[in-house]
């Protein structure tokens, strides 16, 4: 099928679509990711970071073309190869739709749906649309809503479960795309690796209970570390930055205190971005909008050191009550900032060496096995008792 848009991407170069991804760019849900930032309140604390999820949504239809493309030839038929591959267009059509259902400031307040429900839960919502319906019945050429909903879910057959993991899952162009672009408008090298040589050695593979996943050949390996290696000082330095995490607790805050809460209706929840938000917080007298709009965040007061064991973060959980008691709530701000940089999903990513062997990534490198998990906290309090504050935590320690 031919291209009908071409696109100047800074991360990827040109990004071409077909007539169905122009119709799906071009409408409301996915033009409405302009307004989103791509990393919340970041671009607060790192001035060039006022990329959007639009960029981002591009870019992860680009690298699931590409993903597909190597994993199809490697599948002994598996995946068609075809650039017109039914498969292929689902596959990149999911990934362009798989943020569309993120609220305001993205990740920041993603605990603020009605009904419970979640950005993923939203996405499967904007999914059916008209405008979007309308999309694929014009040019989906079989394709439909229901299909990209059930990939982004990660349900259906074998072949649709390992489709879905190009979109979320170990080795998925989400996190290939948003370290290479994080990384660009950060004006950071923390998330650099070497994604040609990442996509060159991908492969489909089984694990003992015959399901499909995307594993990587041997000589992939480094290339693999690069990546967890980006993750992990990315995190680091860049997602729990420390002013990054009290801005974002500040917007919850406010978000609360007005009774904010993301609309679980989707024409509804289409009329929120960025841009609304951030009108409503300029016009509030709350000390937490302040606190955004006009830099008046409450500082640090203490902060673990980067990774605590499992006791000691519990140990640290245990005092917070009474430090909260002691100083009030509304006076702190409390982040707990814990992940796993080496573990990229729920399953394992494979490793297959030249004899057929197939080894977890964590036995295949020395590096990725000694890595250990971040958890750290921060205790962030009201500028006039931040000393007491520390003095305190530093006592009960």
């Amino acid at each position: 099928m031919q291209p009908l848009l071409s696109l100047r991407d800074p991360v990827h170069g040109f990004v071409r679509a077909d007539p169905l991804e122009a119709a799906l760019i071009n409408s409301a849900p996915v033009q409405r990711l302009r307004c989103i930032h791509q990393l919340g309140l970041a671009h607060l604390v790192f001035p060039g970071a006022e990329h959007s999820r639009f960029s981002h949504v591009l870019g992860a239809m680009e690298l699931a073309g590409r993903m597909y493309d190597t994993l199809a030839a490697k599948s002994e038929g598996l995946l068609p190869v075809a650039t017109d591959a039914h498969e292929r267009r689902l596959v990149r059509a999911a990934a362009l739709l798989h943020d569309i259902g993120h609220a305001p400031f993205s990740h920041s307040a993603e605990d603020l749906f009605e009904d419970r429900i979640d950005h993923e839960e939203m996405t499967r919502r904007l999914l059916f649309l008209p405008e979007v319906v309308e999309a694929f019945e014009r040019f989906g050429g079989g394709l439909e809503p229901g299909q990209v909903a059930d990939l982004l879910a990660g349900e259906g057959d074998p072949v649709g479960r390992l489709l879905a993991q190009v979109i979320s899952g170990e080795l998925d162009v989400d996190k290939m795309d948003y370290l290479l672009r994080d990384s660009l408008f950060c004006g950071v090298r923390y998330g650099s690796y070497d994604l040609e040589r990442l996509l060159d050695t991908v492969v489909p593979l089984q694990n003992s209970s015959g399901d499909w996943g995307i594993g990587v050949e041997g000589g992939g390996v480094h290339a693999l570390e690069a990546l967890v290696l980006a993750r992990y000082y990315m995190f680091t330095q860049v997602y729990f930055n420390g002013t990054g995490k009290v801005l974002e607790l500040h917007l919850s805050q406010w978000l609360r205190e007005r009774g904010q809460r993301w609309p679980s209706d989707p024409v509804a929840f289409m009329k929120l971005d960025d841009i609304s938000v951030l009108t409503a917080m300029r016009a509030s007298d709350s000390l937490h909008a302040k606190a955004v709009v006009a830099r008046g965040y409450y500082p640090v007061a203490y902060q673990t050191r980067e990774h605590l064991t499992a006791e000691e973060s519990h140990h640290f959980a245990t005092l917070l009550p009474q430090i909260t008691e002691r100083f009030g709530a509304s006076h702190l701000l409390i982040s707990h900032s814990a992940k796993d940089p080496h573990r990229l999903a729920a399953s394992r990513v494979l490793v297959r060496h030249p004899d057929g062997k197939l080894e977890p990534m964590e036995e295949a490198s020395h590096f990725i096995r000694h890595l250990t998990r971040i958890d750290q906290y921060r205790v962030y309090s009201d500028p006039e008792i931040r000393d007491e504050v520390e003095a305190a935590i530093r006592g009960l320690l």
